[in-house]
């Protein structure tokens, strides 16, 4: 029994030592998506923070971290800004590669789901990412249980540009954006930047299917101009049972019109009625025949495609099952649908098929977005069922044969064998983990292994195991649609694998469990020498008595596949001298053999042949299989021709002459380019390029010419590869394209590439370090844009003339011995291009003889021998001079102070007297109502003076526009109704995604919707005020409302204060602010502003004091205007002032009656100055701009040495953007000019200014120049002084109780109306709420904002002085003492005096509003019907009624629910009319 139990032990052994080992990558966090490039079989992992990159093999190549990153779901990036942050896990969401440029497009839960592009063969280089460009570019989403699809496209815009893009498919969730089907584009274009959506369509937002409708999107793939996504989704509450859906999208409709939706049913009455995981792919022959035999779904071919999907219930326990559609029943389906709708709509007549065949992708006056009811479902019985949930599904096709891999919740994976009765031929158990499989199911390129993730792992599996089965028996009981038995070799194979499978009984098909007997053999005669020394892996079963070993075989040269005769000399052959036989040749390989067979006659029967010692050995002949190694047809024809091989059409392979059926040898087909190295390429070319691909020749002289974009490419023969590699040197082009690369071969052939080519420019900037030890080694970066051009090879880098292949380190020479440095330019050269970069200094050395190193090492000894002994002499002497010194100082800086303090005293008095002279004569410039409204409601919104209400411009298409103002119109009508549009607001105010920004901007909207009818806005802003009030006062803090924007009501009240209280500002206090903008921006230029830091000697703002002292003298200038006569205008400038003050000085003086958005810009005019008989161009730099080390200062006119009294000429240009070039002398003038870009005008950092002069002199000198920094507040009050006058006629005008707005005195009446009715409002509260109502919510944003009512432009050194004035006025406003000290900001110890005063004032003006007569409602009703009628009609109404509607639209089944359950709304069946407002607007699907 012992050796029996050691042949099973050794058995064991053997079996486990020939299984195939699965390779596995494991993640450290959980794998959410798995891709795979088609092009190299990378594999790309994306896990909660992190991407991985992975070879065919599962090894790891890169690796990059998405997170965890701080973040939070209620903030908007960039998150810098946001208090709620928190670190967060970074969930992969969505992975695509996108092969045509080379990038893997990478989305994350991160940042309100913003996506990034990365390297695909590197993906650690990020290509792209930014996350300021807004809520158009938010892509996935941030809630990890949203599920988010896509799938490659292109976009094909009206001008004919085509773009790729990606069609991405995203489930609701409470933070992102509202998109359910979204188009993202991969570039800037135009106005579009990379991943905006560029398809704006209402109808498949997320909005109409809000949280209640769950969409679960499962699979998205594109087929023949198709866009398909599978998902789920209820119906809604409270029914929460799931069905699954596809629709369907043109792939070049550019408005979703074409959107439509199809109910899948699987398995009997829905069973399996949630769809988990899909799978597109043809079927096989015998699938494909049954389908077609259960006339279910017509006839169905092997070449169509299936939807194979896997479905569950919705039980706790689910049950699974596996149904298919046929793609072209799901397309005919459709169409029955979209055939419905448009007959049961009537207005398309007798004319519906050719409608459906004209428009195939919808239209905009047809029905859209179309779905389909449950009667409308398509059904389809379930094939495999199993009581586990299945999760993934894969599908393959081997030989005629379909096969399916399901994977399962616990792991398990599923082999079932698709056919007229399905059956699971194997099943693999999974992890003990028993973590499910991954919807992701991925063949490698072969399609022998399967990528299977679960959890954080992926194994390649393969997908057969045939060769573990070492008899026939065995390889049939596993009854794999791939194994079978390959008779002649003797071994369980795939069918591909088994020489002479096509031919009847040479190939036993597993699932048939049919193997072949041998029922008798001949001769019986088996003695054969040494038999039990044939080792076990020969098949060989018996031998031949007395066979001698064979030899002089003819032919020698014997191809594999062919019956060939062979003639041998041998002894006791006679004895089948008329029979037939197989002749087996063995090489031996390391004492192991391997079989080769050649079929000499087609009897059943072996021979072994062999050596007297036992050994086999073969006979001296040589076979070859043509195919090996000549994969395509060139490579075949190039074969030598003793083989006879030939390109045989019929298998497209290489084969032997007399196998092909075809006698004569056809021409081979285009060549076939399959990847082009390097992509990318310079300007000037001069890089070599290598085309990869087959049939690219047979010699080097069949290429007849090749083109790159579109560019000939010089052939480098020497470098040809026969059919496979072309390597050509590109020519230079003038700008940057893409294009294909083309071939061209003998006999008119070409091929082109899939991929593009692109000519760029690369620019190294900068090199950094540029210096380094002499001992060599340091890394350089250089630094630039587009350096990823052409390949490492085409890199030349030069150093002082030598040469650096390698551009990693850089290895300083050693020339001589004697140490001096050297600066040497850092030359890049790509191809023909090249650049200087900068300069590298490196140390050289020349030996120096011994007699001078041993003096130049003795005298600095003896030197600082010298030194030390008289420091210590005179230590005693030096405290008392450092005494002396530090006194002297002292003295001096006592000195400065009082002559500084004596000079600004004396500035305060002359400017005292002369602060009015300039604004008598200047008339206000008011701007208009639209313009005035348009800046105060809008301008401050994220698009700014983009903002559509600014622009007025709608993208809504002609044929629609009719339809679309007729609808806004009966929207209009809508918002009149009170219920409905106080329900609207509460609706909205309960989202939480309806943040602070969009309630402002919903409210100004409706400020403009709503102008037509101001009394009734009026009333709808006193109602939600009453909600706000009783909140505020119920909560025991009244004293906090109104004092931010935080609700609708409060922005609305805002706008109201703006709207009637225009007139009022163009009436009484706009000219006193107009007075005060013009003194603070004369006072202000009276004296030096820095052009660079903003800085002004003359300012009321602290941070913003010019902390010097600057020389400075001013300049009367007469200015001609080129063209404009020969009038002079007189100006007064400084000769500190740059270039651009100048200009501005004189554009203000010359168009002092025109306002600022009619006069030329600065960067509109040139200036020239006059000296003499020729004139000189003024700039900001030119080559005479003087450098003070790193820093180059900006040109002034004691720069260029203009006196007074001088004569300008302003002139304007024709291109303002080039004018700054086109005034330059050469082109080397303007490089000169751009090799620092460190500029200054009067000040410079402080730690740049020492540097500078510890490189001068000794700072002895320099510090007594150096004025302490507080010295020059006196500045301020200089200015404050100065302005004061002008800030009392302000106030006085805005805090006047004789001239009250209606407004003002309406609301405060209704404000103490109100107060009376609570017990907790005292008047302090009362004030509060007056203060946080006008003061502060209207006057202080005019004060800080004169450009909202004046046309103007305000600096920013005027508005610093703005605001601290603004300041003073809200500390006047406010009941609450400010206890000054040494520690209070400057601004309130500026106006400590006047604080008390102006609080007084504004008390006075409360008490005097509180005294006057009463507004009546009718009173107040009239005056505002006058502002209706004299302003409505010049405002974008209807503009502001689409935008209003798009916040209908993102919330319109909450709105829908809300109206239902509001009976007054029932009443006036305000649900019936938003439905079919919808329904006009938006084609929208509803139950009308």
């Amino acid at each position: 029994m012992a050796w029996w139990t050691l042949a099973a032990l050794l058995l064991c052994l053997s079996i486990v030592c020939c299984e195939e080992s699965i390779e596995e990558f494991t993640s450290s966090t959980l794998i959410n998506n798995v891709v795979q490039d088609p092009l190299t079989g990378r594999i790309y992992v994306g896990a909660v923070n992190a991407i991985y990159q992975l070879d065919s093999l599962l090894k790891q190549e890169k690796k990059v971290e998405t997170g965890p990153k701080r973040d939070s779901r209620h903030c908007t990036p960039p998150i810098q800004s946001c208090h709620d942050a928190k670190w967060t896990d970074n969930t992969n969401k969505l992975l695509l590669v996108h092969p045509s440029n080379g990038s893997l497009i990478v989305c994350g839960s991160l940042f309100k789901g913003i996506c990034s592009l990365q390297n695909l063969s590197n993906i650690n280089q990020m290509i792209y990412y930014s996350d300021s460009k807004g809520e158009k570019t938010y892509v996935a989403s941030s809630e990890e249980m949203v599920s988010v699809v896509g799938v490659m496209s292109t976009f094909t815009k009206e001008s004919k540009d085509t773009f790729d893009v990606f069609v991405v498919g995203k489930g609701y969730g409470s933070q992102d954006n509202t998109k359910l089907i979204s188009t993202r584009i991969l570039q800037d274009f135009d106005d579009w930047v990379v991943f905006e959506n560029i398809v704006e369509a209402s109808a498949v937002q997320a909005t109409p299917f809000v949280q209640k409708y769950m969409h679960n999107f499962r699979y998205s793939f594109k087929e023949s101009g198709f866009i398909y996504f599978l998902f789920t989704r209820t119906r809604g509450v409270p029914d929460n049972k799931n069905f699954t859906f596809i629709s369907r999208l043109c792939e070049d409709d550019h408005h979703y019109y074409s959107y439509t939706e199809l109910q899948l049913s699987c398995g009997p009455n829905n069973l399996y009625n949630k769809a988990q995981a899909a799978f597109i792919s043809s079927p096989g022959e015998k699938l494909a025949q049954y389908l077609s035999a259960s006339g279910q779904y017509g006839q169905v071919q092997s070449q169509d495609k299936i939807l194979f999907v896997a479905s569950s219930t919705d039980e706790d326990k689910p049950r699974s099952g596996l149904c298919m559609y046929p793609l072209r029943s799901i397309n005919q389906q459709i169409m029955e649908i979209i055939s419905a709708c448009y007959t049961k709509n009537g207005k398309i007549g007798n004319k519906i098929q050719d409608t459906l065949i004209k428009y195939k992708c919808g239209a905009d006056f047809l029905p859209s977005p179309l779905a389909s009811t449950p009667d409308f479902a398509l059904p389809a019985q379930a094939v495999h069922t199993t009581t586990d949930l299945l999760t993934a599904v894969a599908i393959a096709v081997e030989t005629e044969h379909t096969v399916a891999f399901l994977g399962t919740s616990n792991g398990k994976m599923y082999h079932v064998h698709l056919s007229s009765i399905p059956e699971v031929y194997r099943t693999v158990p999974g992890p003990s983990s028993g973590e499910a499989v991954n919807k992701h199911l991925l063949f490698d390129r072969n399609h022998s292994h399967l990528y299977v993730t679960t959890g954080k792992k992926i194994s390649m599996v393969p997908v057969e195991k045939c060769d573990m089965k070492k008899d026939c028996k065995s390889c049939m009981d596993l009854k794999d649609p791939y194994c079978g038995w390959c008779v002649l070799e003797g071994r369980c194979t795939r069918k591909s694998d088994c020489r002479k499978a096509g031919e009847e009984k040479h190939w036993l098909w597993s699932p048939q469990k049919q193997c072949v007997e041998i029922t008798s053999f001949q001769p019986p005669n088996l003695s054969c020498r040494k038999t039990t020394s044939r080792h076990s892996c020969l098949p060989c079963v018996r031998c031949l008595k007395n066979l001698k070993m064979p030899h002089n075989p003819h032919p020698s040269l014997i191809p594999v596949g062919y019956e060939t005769s062979i003639e041998f000399t041998g002894e006791n052959l006679h004895v089948y001298e008329v029979k037939d036989f197989f002749l087996y040749i063995y090489l031996l390989t390391n004492n192991c053999c391997e079989t080769l067979c050649m079929e000499v006659v087609k009897k059943w029967m072996e021979i072994c042949v062999m050596c007297a010692d036992g050994a086999v050995r073969p006979p001296p002949v040589t076979l070859y299989n043509c195919a090996m190694g000549r994969e395509d047809c060139s490579l075949c024809k190039s074969a030598d021709p003793i083989y006879k091989c030939m390109w045989c059409d019929e298998t497209k392979s290489c084969e032997y002459q007399k196998r092909c059926r075809s006698a004569e040898e056809s021409d081979c087909p285009n060549p076939e380019i399959t990847d082009i190295i390097p992509r990318y390429g310079p300007l000037k070319g001069g890089i070599s390029v290598t085309i990869k691909g087959s049939n690219l020749g047979i010699v080097k002289e069949d290429i007849e010419s090749i083109t790159v974009a579109g560019q000939p490419c010089m052939h480098q023969e020497e470098k040809y590869s026969v059919s496979t590699s072309v390597v050509c040197e590109i020519s230079g082009v003038e700008q940057k394209h893409s294009g294909v690369v083309e071939v061209k071969v003998k006999g008119g052939k070409s091929g082109t590439s899939s991929v593009v080519f692109t000519y760029r420019d690369p620019r190294p900037e900068r090199v950094q370090p540029n210096r380094g030890p002499q001992a060599g080694g340091t890394l350089i970066t250089i630094t630039g844009t587009d350096l990823e051009t052409g390949s490492k090879d085409d890199l030349n880098i030069t150093v002082g003339g030598v040469v650096w292949l390698n551009a990693c380190d850089l290895i300083l020479l050693q020339l001589s011995n004697s140490i001096v440095y050297a600066f040497c330019h850092l030359q890049i050269k790509f191809g023909h291009g090249q650049w200087i970069v900068g300069s590298v200094e490196y140390e050289k050395k020349t030996e120096a003889p011994l007699d001078i190193i041993i003096p130049a090492v003795i005298a600095p000894m003896v030197v600082i021998i010298i030194v030390s002994v008289y420091c210590y002499r005179r230590k005693s002497q030096q405290a008392e001079r450092e005494y002396e010194k530090v006194k002297h100082q002292l003295e001096n800086l006592e000195e400065s102070v009082r002559d500084r303090c004596k000079k600004e005293f004396t500035d305060l008095m002359i400017e005292m007297e002369d602060h009015t002279s300039d604004l008598s004569e200047a008339r206000i410039p008011f701007l208009d109502y639209k313009t005035y409204t348009d800046r105060v409601f809008f301008l401050p919104s994220k698009d700014g003076a983009n903002d559509v209400m600014i622009t007025g411009k709608l993208d809504i298409p002609e044929a629609r526009r009719a339809t679309v103002t007729q609808a806004l119109n009966q929207f209009s009508n809508l918002l009149n109704s009170k219920p409905f549009l106080i329900n609207f607001i509460r609706t909205l105010e309960g989202r939480p995604d309806f943040n602070a920004r969009s309630r402002g901007y919903f409210a100004s909207l409706l400020t403009v919707a709503l102008h037509g009818k101001l009394e009734y806005y009026t009333d709808i802003m006193r109602t939600l005020l009453l909600e706000l009030m009783e909140q505020y006062v119920q909560s025991k803090n009244p004293k906090l409302m109104l004092r931010r924007s935080e609700t609708v009501v409060e922005r609305m009240l805002c706008n109201w204060m703006s709207i009637c209280l225009y007139q009022f500002l163009k009436d009484s206090a706009g000219e006193p602010l107009y007075k005060l903008f013009k003194a603070i921006k004369h006072q202000v230029e009276k004296g030096p502003v820095d052009a660079v830091v903003k800085k002004a000697k003359y300012t009321l703002n602290d941070t913003g004091l010019l902390g010097d002292d600057v020389e400075y003298c001013t300049l009367t200038l007469q200015v001609l205007v080129h063209g404009e006569g020969p009038d002079v205008t007189l100006v007064k400038v400084l000769n500190c002032d740059t270039v651009s003050q100048v200009k501005e000085k004189i554009i203000e003086q010359v168009y002092k009656n025109l306002p600022y958005s009619q006069r030329p810009k600065v960067e509109s005019v040139t200036l020239e100055w006059r000296p003499g008989s020729t004139g000189q161009i003024l700039s900001d730099l030119d080559l005479t701009s003087q450098k003070e080390g790193r820093w180059k200062r900006m040109n002034t006119l004691a720069h260029y040495n203009v006196r007074d009294n001088a004569t300008l000429v302003l002139s304007r240009v024709l291109h303002p953007l080039q004018s700054y070039d086109q005034h330059q002398d050469s082109h080397e003038e303007r490089n000169a000019l751009l090799e620092d870009d460190k500029v200054f005008h009067l000040v410079r950092p402080a730690e740049e200014l020492d540097e500078v002069k510890s490189k001068r002199g000794s700072m002895k000198d320099k510090s007594m120049t150096k004025a302490i920094t507080e010295l020059y507040l006196t500045r301020l009050l200089s200015v404050k002084g100065t302005l004061q006058q002008f800030v009392d006629d302000f106030f006085r005008s805005v805090l006047c109780s004789s001239v009250v707005p209606p407004a003002v005195k309406y609301f405060f009446d209704f404000l103490d109306e109100q107060a009376q009715k609570h017990d907790n409002v005292d008047d302090e509260t009362i004030h509060i709420w007056k203060t946080n109502s006008l003061p502060l919510r209207f006057w202080v944003n005019i004060l800080k904002n004169p450009h909202f009512i004046f046309d103007v432009h305000v600096n920013e050194v005027v508005d610093a002085s703005l605001s601290v004035i603004a300041q003073t006025f809200m500390d006047a406003c406010t009941k609450s003492e400010h206890k000054l000290s040494r520690d209070s900001p400057s601004n309130k110890l500026l106006y400590a005096k006047e604080i008390s005063t102006y609080k007084k004032m504004v008390d006075d003006y409360y008490k005097g509003i509180r005294q006057m007569v009463p507004v009546s409602d009718q009173d107040m009703n009239t005056h505002l019907a006058e502002v209706s009628r004299s302003h409505t009609d010049k405002l974008n109404t209807q503009v502001a009624l689409h935008q209003l509607y798009q916040y209908a639209s993102k919330y319109y089944d909450v709105i829908i629910t809300s109206l239902d359950e509001d009976p007054a709304a029932q009443n006036k069946q305000l649900t019936l009319r938003l439905q079919q407002i919808a329904a006009a607007l938006e084609n929208k699907v509803t139950d009308l």
